[in-house]
């Protein structure tokens, strides 16, 4: 495993890197996701979710749409392409 994985902490806590967040993330929004949904799957805050969700769909590997009048955030084909190479990486 390398260090930027996962980063042992100080009482034996494990904290995840952005990359991984990232990758969390979009896995979780693959099929359409809500935003709620996102964050308790991912275990982020709502502060931590809106800073991934704003640069993931800046950088194109997201997109908001509206379904029945809710927020629905989907990787993108571009995203999809960022998980293969984080897994293959990884």
């Amino acid at each position: 495993m390398f260090k930027e994985d996962l980063v042992e902490t100080s009482r034996n806590r494990k904290r995840r890197d952005r990359l991984y967040i990232m990758a969390e993330v979009l896995e979780i929004a693959k099929n359409g996701c809500l935003k709620t949904q996102i964050m308790y799957r991912a275990n982020l805050s709502f502060a931590q979710l809106n800073d991934y969700l704003g640069f993931l769909l800046d950088v194109g590997l997201l997109e908001e749409t509206k379904e029945n009048e809710r927020d629905v955030y989907r990787t993108t084909s571009k995203g999809v392409r960022f998980l293969q190479n984080y897994y293959r990486i990884r």
